[in-house]
């Protein structure tokens, strides 16, 4: 059974990727964007900055800024639109660094 939010439907025959997120070692298919990486599994994207509610992206386009993740050396990206290589380190939370 599968508990995402997206679902696989083909191309499940793609090489397996390891990356990182909130510490915690995930994986995904080579050619995934993070977005797809972190919601295929069941995960969310983040937490609103406005509320108690999860995120999972709006547009799906890198339009709306609505999937910004963070990488653990702080810059931020938009995870509809990057691709997920391996050994990525994802943050859903900004550094405390972070302006």
């Amino acid at each position: 059974m599968n508990t995402g939010r997206i679902v696989r439907l083909a191309e499940r025959d793609r090489a397996e990727v390891q990356f990182f997120l909130d510490g915690e070692m995930r994986y995904a298919l080579a050619g995934d964007t993070v977005l797809t990486a972190m919601l295929a599994p069941g995960h969310t994207l983040r937490n609103s900055e406005f509320g108690p509610e999860p995120r999972a992206g709006f547009c799906l386009m890198g339009a709306c800024q609505d999937c910004w993740v963070w990488q653990e050396a702080g810059p931020r990206l938009r995870a509809c639109s990057t691709p997920v290589t391996g050994g990525m380190r994802l943050r859903t939370t900004a550094p405390e660094s972070w302006p």
